[in-house]
């Protein structure tokens, strides 16, 4: 797998506060899917305004992807994502079976959490937004144990894991075509069949997870992702579908 695909733009920064804070303000001026990526980010941040460890040699990279259509629609490109990464990841590792997706937006190697994604919006009017689809990748090292959330799942770096070593240039390469393919088959066919393929990979499906926000928490089978990307939870109280959570195995 080579080249870049047709139609995306790419800047590659030496140090940025964040990729997704430089998606936001290179929006205005940007027509087309843009990919953007940092050697050094110096205030990367997470899900819920988490702070984002970035050691060196490790992947740091934003979307910047215009769009129309419903917002409901965007927030679904997590799944599109999720399924590039790991497309991504069995290309440089040959690796087939060691990935799986933790919903909404975490990429586990063997059980061990290797990438993130996280979506933000930028509106622009009624009309159109864009989106910016953040990515951190522990290629060449992850996190220690006290710089990740208590409960969480544990960190692995894929080069530690599988012996990949690979730049962040050339896995955002990668990355991006992966990307593109699974991009076109989301507007083409919608995500019905991203939905199918995602499920094909999920983890944990058919055991006991816990799903949390900051005011509720679910215990119960993991039954699927429903079509709207719902977490979707077998409980002592019936079927619970989740728009949003954090899940905890």
């Amino acid at each position: 797998m080579s080249g870049w695909p047709d139609g995306f733009g790419r800047r590659i920064l030496t140090s940025v506060d964040s990729t997704l804070s430089e998606a936001a303000r290179l929006a205005p001026d940007i027509s087309g899917p843009t990919w953007i990526l940092a050697h050094e980010q110096t205030a990367a941040r997470g899900r819920r305004g988490r702070a984002w460890q970035m050691p060196k040699g490790n992947f740091a990279a934003t979307l910047l992807l215009p769009l129309s259509g419903a917002p409901a629609d965007a927030a679904l490109r997590s799944f599109v994502a999720s399924l590039a990464l790991r497309d991504a990841f069995v290309a440089v590792t040959g690796l087939e079976d060691a990935f799986a997706l933790k919903w909404p937006n975490d990429v586990l190697l063997r059980g061990r959490k290797v990438a993130g994604i996280l979506l933000e919006s930028v509106g622009r009017d009624a009309h159109r937004l864009d989106l910016a689809i953040g990515i951190g990748v522990n290629l060449a090292a992850a996190p220690t144990p006290d710089q990740v959330e208590e409960g969480a799942v544990r960190p692995v770096a894929l080069r530690g894991a599988t012996g990949a070593d690979i730049a962040p240039e050339d896995f955002l390469e990668v990355l991006a075509l992966s990307y593109a393919r699974y991009e076109e088959q989301f507007l083409t066919y919608g995500f019905a069949s991203i939905r199918t393929a995602w499920m094909s990979h999920a983890a944990r499906l058919g055991e006991v997870i816990i799903a949390r926000t900051a005011r509720d928490e679910w215990q119960g089978t993991f039954r699927e992702v429903d079509e709207t990307g719902q977490l979707v939870l077998e409980t002592s109280q019936g079927r619970v579908a989740i728009p949003a959570a954090d899940v905890y195995f």
